[in-house]
């Protein structure tokens, strides 16, 4: 039977100095906040435990103090190897001072590691993150000096001639996960939280390394009251629970519980609120444009979660989203909720949706544009000293049928005005987001022009496409200058043939009147 304890009493039994975690969640979502703000507690408290090297696949973290930044002290880590940095400012900070190795590897390739790990094998080989800041002929996922010292754990290979890149194995010493019912024996059901992560792969990785397992539960009951078919941890890998606060088991970090997130109940498509009429609108719904009968779909973090919106304002029917969390239809949530899904038909785990996502299963992915250049190549993971991390981009855009880029043309401070279907900039952004070379490659265009993939970029004023010859622009919006609003923002010039102008029912306040 594992032992029922509180959460500062697992760390100060379980995790000693030096020792590898592996925690889950996505953002809020399955994370065990109560063992996090333990961790961050006991090393202020006592000093231990210190050194630790800590491996997340997800982003897990608001931004600001709640998550992984629970352990962004001094000392307290030692090496960092994440799929997202841009929510856990507390340890970028430390990236950024070089107090820790830190590494950025892509999210899908973190979740298959754990699910490796478990099964013993060295690592993971896999075409994903070639020609881009993970190949080691860049920087091998390597974020700062202190990691440029430390060891190499992505490695070139070739196998049947093709290139591929080998993720090396890394023991695990601590499994850190949630779930929302634990029984006496330690079976653990997960059936209040709204995704599984990588929950299971992470614990079998722990037990199998000879590690320990803390789940974080929100109820213990009797045994045999547990449905085994809901069973998500088996008793067997499990060696302390934690009952945790209320405050500290909400179900993401912007919401204490809404079961149309649980796939429990379901609530109207008309409950989303509609997008107002601003520059993210604009993109959201030209990239909505894209969307064709019966596609499978991802949306990403930021700019691309407004498709949803928008798709459930037209009404859209025939297409079925679906996020690197593991859910598959229904309305991806975001912000604070950013990895679930109101209404979703299924939640898979992580590793297995990036299977899905690895094999070319998506037919369009919809993902953010910080940084773009005249290759094509896209930056969303690094910007000067800011870390922001990659996430599941790499894994979806290398691998989806069609990848369209969402962005604003400029950053910092742009205003718009969007009247009789036309569009002014008022006030331009500080910083331009079209330049000669992006600072990190998170997208090769090279890679993506290799195997024929359909690429576009999304701009508020602009739609460009990658080509043979290079970025070509396609659509300018109507009432932009092309001189002024768009040649003067860019550092390189794009190749201009039959530029076309955006719909204008874009710029218009009722709904556009899309069908598939």
């Amino acid at each position: 039977m594992p032992q029922v304890m509180t959460a500062r009493e697992a760390v100060k039994t379980f995790i000693k100095d030096g020792a590898t975690i592996g925690v889950g969640g996505f953002v809020g979502a399955a994370h065990a906040e109560e063992i996090s703000m333990a961790i961050g507690d006991e090393f202020l408290a006592t000093g231990k435990p210190r050194d630790l090297t800590l491996i997340y696949a997800a982003g897990q973290g608001n931004g600001a103090d709640l998550g992984l930044n629970h352990l962004g002290e001094e000392g307290l880590v030692r090496r960092v190897i994440g799929g997202h940095w841009g929510l856990v400012p507390r340890l970028q900070k430390l990236a950024m001072e070089n107090k820790i190795s830190a590494y950025n590897l892509p999210q899908g390739v973190i979740s298959h590691l754990f699910r490796d790990i478990a099964a013993g094998k060295p690592g993971v080989i896999t075409h994903v993150g070639l020609q881009t800041f993970v190949d080691p002929r860049q920087q091998g996922g390597k974020l700062n000096g202190k990691a440029c010292e430390d060891e190499d754990i992505v490695k070139l290979l070739h196998i049947e001639g093709e290139e591929k890149l080998f993720y090396k194995a890394i023991k695990i010493d601590i499994a850190i996960i949630r779930a929302t019912y634990a029984d006496e024996m330690g079976n653990c059901t997960m059936e209040h939280e709204g995704v599984t992560g990588e929950a299971l792969s992470i614990a079998q990785a722990a037990k199998n390394c000879g590690g320990k397992v803390i789940v974080q539960v929100k109820q213990i009951v009797n045994h045999g009251s547990l449905d085994a078919r809901l069973v998500k941890i088996p008793g067997i890998y499990v060696d302390a629970l934690v009952l945790a606060e209320e405050e500290n088991h909400k179900q993401t970090f912007g919401t204490y519980y809404n079961p149309s997130y649980s796939g429990e109940t379901r609530v109207p498509a008309s409950s989303v609120k509609a997008m107002p009429l601003d520059e993210r609108k604009i993109i959201a719904r030209r990239a909505a444009m894209e969307l064709v009968p019966n596609a499978i779909v991802n949306l990403g973090i930021g700019m691309p979660e407004g498709v949803a919106s928008v798709a459930a304002e037209e009404n859209l029917k025939g297409m079925v989203l679906t996020t690197e969390s593991g859910t598959i239809g229904g309305i991806p949530a975001g912000g604070g909720d950013f990895g679930v899904t109101m209404n979703p038909d299924t939640v898979l785990d992580q590793p297995y949706q990036f299977d899905f996502y690895d094999g070319g299963g998506l037919d369009v992915a919809f993902l953010g544009l910080a940084q773009m250049d005249q290759e094509g190549n896209i930056n969303v993971s690094k910007f000067g000293p800011k870390i922001a991390g990659a996430g599941g981009f790499i894994n979806i855009s290398q691998n989806a049928r069609k990848v369209v880029c969402c962005g604003t043309f400029t950053a910092g401070g742009l205003k718009v005005s969007i009247k009789d279907g036309g569009l002014s900039v008022e006030q331009e952004g500080r910083s331009k987001k079209l330049i000669a070379h992006v600072e990190q490659i998170t997208f090769s265009g090279a890679y993506a022009q290799s195997k024929q993939q359909p690429v576009l970029y999304i701009t508020e004023r602009a739609v460009f496409a990658l080509t043979p010859e290079g970025v070509e622009m396609k659509e300018i919006a109507p009432g932009i200058d092309l001189q002024k609003d768009i040649l003067e923002q860019m550092e390189f010039t794009p190749i201009m043939k039959n530029v076309q102008l955006m719909d204008h029912h874009i710029f218009l306040p009722e709904p556009m009147g899309l069908t598939l």
